[in-house]
């Protein structure tokens, strides 16, 4: 399984101090050195941590693959097409959360999204949509013309109970198994760490799972190398 890095919060350290560093760019080029697949940043509207020039440098400068996760507004479409990420990941963005909360309301704004995703898909980047893993919104999904779904692991990061861990284990692979039926790739995350992530491994439909809070926690501990080889070691 394959392991995309999200590097948002060396930003958010950089910010704290409205400073230079630590740069989030470096951050990426040592996560790749390290053996991540690809790279993930979250360009908000408030710009609380990821920065225009930010992603302008790590668009120029990424070997791997740049995942640029935003909400579905004008102005983000319009860095993307110029941008020209590998990927464009959409997701809900809401001014006062600390982070995303839950998945894209698919059914609610699909009008949108089919027009969004068509304007993406005509500039030649790939769509993921950053969804719960359930048969609606995997449907829908396709039917948008999503290239990828996003699974949002977010309520099994949060489970303690074994019997709820199973259960939310289960509904994760039956999700990732009918997106495939639908020709759509796999990926997964939210609220992943080194202790929750491992079981996700056996779903075999995933292909990758996108990790930021917790690679960057034990990496301001012990170097973005160490941090990404022993997660890569969980997974493989």
């Amino acid at each position: 399984m394959k392991l995309a890095v999200n590097i948002d919060h060396i930003a958010t350290l950089r910010n704290a101090r409205l400073a230079e560093e630590p740069d989030p760019v470096t951050a990426a080029h040592l996560a790749e050195l390290a053996g991540a697949s690809g790279i993930v940043c979250h360009l908000r509207e408030d710009r609380r941590h990821i920065k225009d020039r930010d992603l302008q440098l790590l668009r120029e400068t990424i070997k791997t693959k740049l995942d640029l996760e935003m909400a579905m507004t004008h102005e983000m479409k319009e860095i993307a097409i110029k941008t020209k990420p590998d990927l464009v990941t959409l997701v809900p963005e809401k001014r006062e959360e600390l982070t995303t909360e839950g998945g894209l309301d698919v059914m609610g704004f699909q009008q949108e999204l089919r027009g969004f995703i068509s304007d993406l898909k005509e500039a030649g980047i790939p769509t993921s949509l950053f969804i719960e893993p359930t048969t609606q919104a995997i449907t829908v999904s396709a039917e948008l013309g999503a290239d990828f779904v996003e699974l949002h692991t977010g309520k099994y990061s949060l489970l303690t109970k074994e019997t709820e861990i199973e259960a939310e284990l289960e509904r994760l692979q039956n999700a990732a198994h009918i997106a495939k039926t639908f020709n759509l790739r796999v990926v997964a995350g939210h609220g992943l760490n080194y202790q929750n992530t491992p079981a996700i491994k056996s779903i075999k439909e995933i292909e990758e799972v996108s990790i930021g809070h917790a690679l960057i926690a034990r990496a301001a501990l012990f170097g973005m190398e160490k941090a990404v080889k022993d997660m890569l070691k969980l997974l493989n």
